[in-house]
């Protein structure tokens, strides 16, 4: 008897995390990525311990030992005199979560991810290859395959999209278009000898601002700082540079002027900046149809407030795993991964909304705000993420 076959739409992380998790329970994977080459864009990503569990299990974390930092701590300052407001330790992480805390180079996580795919004779990855058509019948998926001028005929025993915000598989599937959020994400790398020396520390640092904000780390062994400025800004999310086009420093340098001088200094040291827009969505009422099923930013778009999107696409890809290596009928255990996953990113999606309202207030609001994460200390602060963090939640168990 032939293993059922997946094929997944897009190779984003959350695509070939999918790869993986069927991939080791049995199934046979086609996997199609549009683009030619697999670009790393973006820089750095934090990988949470609901996350890094599900990579550990796949025999990924070992791979990104050599490369990705465990922070000591998540410190958030204060824009206009860089003040501490919140010191959060994350050295208890895995005992206290089950997992690692981990922040990673998103070249060096897709790497981790191809390497482990290319020992799997049971996937098969194809570049430049997208899907343009599909129809789920009784048995089986009937898929389009585009690859240039090139049409194909492919099947499947289900059809996963993980085609991205401007998803394909959602847009025919009908469901609502991710709207561009106002906000934009300007990322810059910077050589740690240029960094000023209170930015090199092992940690995650956030700082809060009027209608801005500011998150760094340091990436591959301390060598560079990632930095990500997040802004309300008018831009036309259009055109070929859609998701990564350059960013005006003298942009920044305006918008940052009333900040602490060690964040000026910073933004100052970055050689360049590439800027893309962020996208929000009201939680869609299905992420399945038939034998076709959503997933990571095709499934629930979500603004980066709480630093989730890459983390819930493994969340996805893991519950996915988990249901459709049962043996069970795969409608119906598409559902059950709808059921197990839908209400967690959706909550996800809504406490990233209500968290970028904190981080960017101004005036008494933001002094009420600074007051309040003063009182609550570290460690209460840290019991508030208790519910996304722990482990063993990644498969969309919620309390």
């Amino acid at each position: 008897m032939n293993p059922p076959h997946a094929v997944i739409a897009g190779a984003g992380i959350g695509g070939l995390c999918a790869s993986l998790c069927l991939a080791r329970g049995g199934w046979r994977v086609s996997l199609y990525e549009k683009a030619n080459v697999l670009e790393a864009t973006g820089a750095g990503l934090q990988l949470s311990p609901n996350a890094s569990a599900i990579l550990g299990r796949l025999g990924v974390i070992e791979r990104l030992t050599p490369f990705a930092l465990r922070p000591k701590a998540v410190r958030i300052r204060r824009a206009r005199d860089g003040a501490t407001l919140a010191l959060m330790p994350l050295d208890d992480a895995e005992r206290r979560w089950g997992a690692p805390y981990l922040v990673v180079h998103r070249a060096d996580l897709q790497r981790a991810l191809l390497e482990a795919i290319a020992r799997e004779s049971s996937i098969r990855l194809q570049m430049g290859a997208a899907v343009a058509g599909f129809a789920s019948g009784e048995n089986s998926v009937a898929i389009a395959i585009a690859q240039g001028a090139v049409r194909l005929k492919a099947a499947g025993d289900c059809l996963i999209g993980a085609d991205g915000v401007r998803s394909f598989v959602r847009q025919r599937l009908g469901a609502d278009s991710a709207k561009f959020s106002g906000w934009t994400a300007w990322r810059a790398t910077v050589d740690a000898a240029r960094a000023p020396p209170a930015m090199r520390r092992e940690e995650t640092t956030l700082w809060l601002g009027r209608n801005a904000h500011l998150v760094h780390y340091p990436l591959r062994g301390g060598a560079v700082i990632n930095v990500v400025a997040i802004v309300d800004e008018v831009f036309r999310p259009d055109g070929a540079d859609f998701w990564s086009s350059l960013g005006e420093p003298g942009f920044l340098g305006a918008r940052f002027s009333g900040w602490d001088e060690a964040a000026r200094d910073l933004l100052g040291a970055a050689p360049d900046w590439r800027k893309s827009p962020l996208f929000d969505c009201n939680p869609i009422a299905s992420w399945v149809a038939g034998r076709v099923a959503l997933m990571g930013d095709a499934a629930h778009p979500m603004l980066p407030f709480l630093a989730q999107g890459a983390a819930q696409a493994i969340e996805d890809a893991g519950a996915l795993g988990e249901v459709l290596t049962r043996g069970q009928n795969i409608e119906t255990s598409l559902r059950a991964y709808q059921e197990a996953r839908r209400p967690r990113a959706a909550r996800v999606q809504r406490e990233s909304r209500r968290q970028a309202k904190i981080y960017h207030l101004a005036g008494p609001a933001a002094l009420l705000r600074d007051m309040a994460l003063r009182a609550l200390g570290g460690q209460k602060m840290l019991a508030r993420f208790d519910w996304l963090y722990d482990a063993h939640h990644a498969n969309g168990h919620e309390d």
